[in-house]
């Protein structure tokens, strides 16, 4: 693929009921939700009105014997899955999944941080593709990727050296220390990294872009999900807010224009 080392290249939902779900999400977000593939797991498609937003995979009895639970997970792009695996181990990190081949789709595996943060490695099996799953002001698309870690500095450290992604300024949070803005070299912003507050779990969340936060809150106690922060006003011109969805997965969502 043509994204360089450490973009995100695709976005995961696991949960526990794939229906119920898609019909939460295309309520919320507008998405059209693709059919099962066939032979294997039951995955589907997420489509924005541009093109992927990413995948939903529905876990299984093994899924969750093994620990997985109702998440959204990010897949970092990288040159070599392998060599990204021995590296995040040299680091501390751990394996949940080692490397495989996935026709037609690429080589991935499934990993942590040293902090016991879950995502994914992958390399694309198509040359020349590009990756457009996050938009930073793309409808439908995660805008805006943050990480709460224990320990923040060492996460900004880890990120860098795995990834690339580096340092891009902050603001002050008080007691969590600062809100660090991420991105590559020659880059905008795609995120941050913080301090874990007080009661959050450690781990990525990704806020998707829709017209308008507060009409969106609406849609998401109606279909079920749960509004835990917001809507609220952010430095830059959006407004966000946070929720879980009928299954328990934390999501964003922001809109506005921002930087």
């Amino acid at each position: 693929m043509t994204n360089r080392q450490g973009e995100i290249i695709w976005y995961e939902l696991m949960t526990q009921d794939a229906d119920r779900a898609a019909a939460f999400y295309g309520s919320v977000l507008g998405w059209q939700v693709g059919a099962a593939m066939p032979g294997g797991p039951d995955y589907r498609m997420l489509g924005a009105a541009d093109g992927h937003a990413g995948g939903m995979l529905q876990l299984d009895d093994a899924m969750r014997a093994a620990g997985a639970s109702p998440t959204w997970l990010a897949y970092f792009g990288v040159d070599d899955v392998d060599a990204s695996v021995a590296a995040i181990l040299a680091e501390g990190g751990k394996v949940l999944v080692p490397g495989w081949d996935a026709p037609g789709v690429g080589r991935i595996a499934m990993v942590t941080d040293p902090q016991g943060i879950p995502f994914y490695v992958m390399r694309g099996a198509t040359e020349g593709a590009t990756s457009s799953v996050y938009q930073r002001h793309g409808l439908g698309h995660v805008g805006w990727n943050e990480l709460y870690a224990p320990d923040a500095d060492g996460a900004l450290g880890f990120y860098h050296r795995q990834f690339g992604l580096t340092r891009m300024g902050g603001m002050p949070m008080g007691a969590l220390g600062e809100y660090s803005f991420i991105g590559h070299d020659g880059g905008d912003p795609m995120g941050a990294i913080m301090g874990c507050p007080p009661g959050a779990k450690p781990g990525w969340s990704f806020y998707f872009r829709v017209e308008d936060v507060d009409a969106a809150k609406g849609r998401v106690e109606g279909a079920g999900g749960t509004v835990v922060n917001g809507p609220m006003d952010v430095p830059g011109g959006e407004r966000v807010l946070q929720a879980v969805d009928p299954d328990g997965a934390l999501f964003g969502l922001l809109s506005g224009a921002g930087a």
